[in-house]
């Protein structure tokens, strides 16, 4: 009421005035010049408001209704304002987490054109998460496993691509379907890299028939003699003889079983090597009586080492050393010459090398020899007694140190195995005292 008191004021001042000056006809012209303009002021301050709301800039100084109208609408803007600017923020931070997820992540309207993607599922398929926005995506994604997986209609399981990009990656699709509020037929789209994933069910299975195969066969050669004791009048001589036999096919088997353990050990053990503080001269020195004792005269062996020593776990390092050793008197001919190098490297750190004049190794077999059981002649390997773990223990050994096995080889020339150790675990030798004898792994 109090608002509009200043138009009643007027309104009766108007009224007095044009009833004195005019009477009744002066009384009714001064209300209607009144009113009138204040039809056309309440009209000028709502093309004021209008104006404001379109524009959005500084709110412009109204009074009477319209002022209190607008007071109340700016206040109710800013509130809203905020609160958008607050979903924004959250959308935001939501989309991020979603950038960050090592999974691909698209939005797919109802006629499967991409409405968002994550970096992540660009990277999956091949595509480019800003460019691709509102494209079909069967026009980008072409395989024929996904346009089935995506016209079927059936969408409870995954399907794996295979063979995506320059890797031949493996990449695990799966689609969800959901509504919103404006439009059915949405989907969610999330993409998997599952290459290692594979990788390593492919090792997995590997290991577990390589195993059985390495265990069956001298299983099968004692079964067979066992049979033969039991079934065959022998001599003693002959009886010696197939006892011995069974005796080395026992002795092939623990070997496996000793292998598999000690590589299990190294694969699962996630604490820190102990850091024991090897003499290296008499590593080296210790390497060499074992590779006499494997070679019984049949090898050249050489031996040099510098004065550095090395830190670590010595019961881990010599397993890798020794499997290093005994490898180059396996696979090099009698006559050949192995010799075995403890050096520095130009980066600080050392090196045990061990080289040999084998039978070397083909380029396409270097990157696997690490590989449990891979071996390059499998017949070769098993009758010079490898277990075809060798490898893969001096490569975990390495690794747990901070070390890396490098490999070169040319057939029928001889390799160079090279234990190549860091700075951090290299050190200069103590002062001179009596070295004791070091005992070397089988």
């Amino acid at each position: 009421m109090w608002r509009n008191l200043p138009l009643l004021v007027a309104f009766a001042v108007a009224v007095a005035l044009g009833h004195r000056l005019a009477g009744e006809t002066g009384a009714v012209g001064g209300a209607t010049l009144v009113v009138l303009a204040w039809v056309l002021w309440d009209s000028w301050q709502s093309q004021r408001l209008a104006q404001w709301l379109r524009q959005f800039d500084s709110p412009p100084d109204l009074g009477g209704f319209w002022g209190e109208l607008q007071y109340r609408m700016y206040q109710r803007l800013r509130r809203s304002d905020a609160l958008t600017q607050d979903e924004r923020g959250r959308l935001e931070r939501f989309l991020q987490a979603i950038q960050a997820s090592p999974n691909g992540v698209a939005l797919l309207d109802d006629e499967d054109k991409i409405e968002w993607a994550n970096n992540q599922l660009a990277a999956h398929l091949g595509l480019d998460s800003e460019r691709d926005r509102a494209q079909r995506i069967t026009f980008l994604v072409r395989h024929p496993d996904f346009v089935a997986y995506l016209n079927s209609g059936q969408y409870n399981e995954p399907v794996v691509l295979q063979g995506l990009g320059a890797g031949s990656r493996s990449v695990q699709v799966q689609l969800f379907p959901f509504n919103d509020l404006h439009r059915a037929g949405n989907k969610l789209l999330l993409t998997r890299d599952v290459t290692e994933q594979q990788r390593t069910d492919v090792m997995r299975r590997d290991f577990v028939a390589n195993v059985s195969h390495e265990l069956k066969t001298p299983l099968t050669v004692l079964k067979g003699f066992l049979e033969t004791l039991r079934s065959l009048p022998l001599t003693d001589a002959e009886r010696e003889r197939f006892m011995q036999l069974m005796n080395e096919q026992a002795e092939r088997m623990q070997h496996l079983v000793d292998d598999l353990l000690v590589l299990a050990k190294l694969e699962s053990d996630s604490r820190q090597p102990e850091q024991d503080r090897l003499d290296m001269r008499v590593v080296v020195d210790a390497l060499k009586s074992q590779a006499q004792a494997l070679s019984s005269g049949r090898h050249t062996i050489a031996a040099n080492a510098c004065p550095l020593h090395l830190l670590g776990s010595q019961s881990e390092l010599m397993s890798a050393f020794s499997n290093l050793v005994s490898n180059a008197v396996r696979y090099t001919p009698a006559g050949g010459m192995i010799r075995i190098e403890w050096m520095p490297t130009e980066q600080g750190g050392a090196a045990l090398v061990v080289h040999d004049t084998g039978v070397g190794v083909a380029p396409e077999h270097i990157p696997r020899l690490t590989e449990r059981f891979y071996r390059v002649d499998r017949a070769r390997s098993r009758e010079n007694g490898g277990t075809g773990l060798g490898l893969a223990i001096v490569k975990h050994a390495l690794q747990r140190h901070s070390a890396e096995l490098r490999i070169e080889s040319r057939e029928g020339l001889g390799s160079t195995f090279s234990a190549v150790f860091p700075p951090a675990r290299v050190v200069q030798p103590a002062l001179p005292q009596a070295a004791e004898p070091l005992a070397t792994s089988a």
